[in-house]
């Protein structure tokens, strides 16, 4: 079986379509095209389903990347830096949700580098968790850090921590709901005060109801907040966004500026609490948790330089939890 039509076929697999493809292997479309039916008729088989908006593999399609992918990768491998260790440096890319890269992954990333004699180039690309997966599986990145478990066989992935979420305000607002600190569980998406839960949103005694504060987000759908609601009111926000800002580091920035409420992983907000910054409303008995996965092409932990940056983050999240 030539490997050149095997390449082709797995780019077409991780990009799930013949132009995408295409553009990856720098051939023109009628090329990939041609490659793919050849590989199909020496198999005998389809390998994939043309549809009007890129293709889906087949069965034996999905099987035959499972096997072929990993040895292709490695194959790309030992072209790309040689058979001397020492002659290139390795390139290590990877790729994760802004804030948790920036935060965590890279300087525990960075401070590998060197320490067991080995030395690698480092790329990082920020992206949602669609985003990175997309592009792990296409090619495009060695490692991913997600927030989604991907599905199929192609990509593995590893749970690598939980982050804490926690709901909270700038001092002003914090006062004006009645909370001098954390909340032991006076606290309902009704309002928060001195008199304990008001589900009905009217307040009791100084109480503001919480519901008529506003919401710094990431998002217009208020990702954050209604998994927040969900998990520990049972509920969903009635409020929207005043501020909406596409990065955590500015949520609360801005919620410590007096903006309004914002929920955070708490590692991102631990120093501000500290500080008093940023007040938390409520410290539920069960705190909303979100997991982070650690993803990489099936049987690519056989390059070293990838399995040792797996095997570094997994030992720095034990921290991190």
């Amino acid at each position: 079986m030539d490997l050149a039509l095997l390449r082709t076929f797995v780019t077409v697999h991780r990009a799930g379509s013949f132009t995408r493809a295409a553009a990856l292997l720098g051939l023109s479309q009628p090329a990939v095209t041609s490659q793919i039916r050849t590989l199909e008729r020496q198999l005998g088989r389809p390998l994939f389903l043309r549809q009007a908006r890129g293709v889906t593999p087949t069965t034996i399609g999905d099987e035959l990347a499972h096997k072929a992918a990993p040895h292709l990768d490695a194959l790309v491998e030992i072209a790309e830096t040689g058979l001397d260790e020492e002659s290139s440096m390795r390139t290590l890319h990877l790729a994760g949700p802004p804030e948790f890269t920036a935060e965590r992954a890279l300087p525990a990333l960075t401070s590998l580098a060197g320490q067991d004699g080995h030395s690698y180039a480092l790329r990082a690309s920020f992206g949602t968790a669609d985003e990175v997966l997309e592009g792990l599986a296409s090619g495009h990145h060695d490692l991913a850090i997600a927030t989604a478990r991907p599905r199929g066989a192609l990509l593995t992935a590893t749970p690598l921590c939980d982050e804490e979420h926690v709901l909270i305000a700038g001092e002003r607002w914090a006062a004006r709901l009645g909370a001098d600190g954390p909340a032991g569980g006076g606290l309902g998406p009704g309002g928060l005060g001195r008199g304990g839960l008001d589900p009905g949103g009217l307040g009791r005694g100084e109480a503001l109801p919480l519901e008529n504060l506003p919401v710094v987000e990431v998002h217009e759908t208020l990702p954050f907040v209604s998994r927040y609601w969900a998990a520990v009111f049972d509920a969903c926000p009635a409020a929207s966004g005043a501020v909406i800002v596409p990065d955590l580091r500015a949520v609360l920035a801005c919620t410590a500026s007096g903006a309004g409420l914002a929920v955070l992983p708490r590692y991102l907000c631990a120093d501000a609490l500290k500080r008093g910054d940023v007040v938390a409303l409520l410290e539920p008995p069960v705190p909303p948790l979100r997991t982070y996965f650690l993803v990489v092409r099936t049987g690519t932990l056989a390059m070293p330089h990838i399995a040792r940056a797996h095997d570094w983050l997994l030992r720095a999240a034990v921290e991190w939890s």
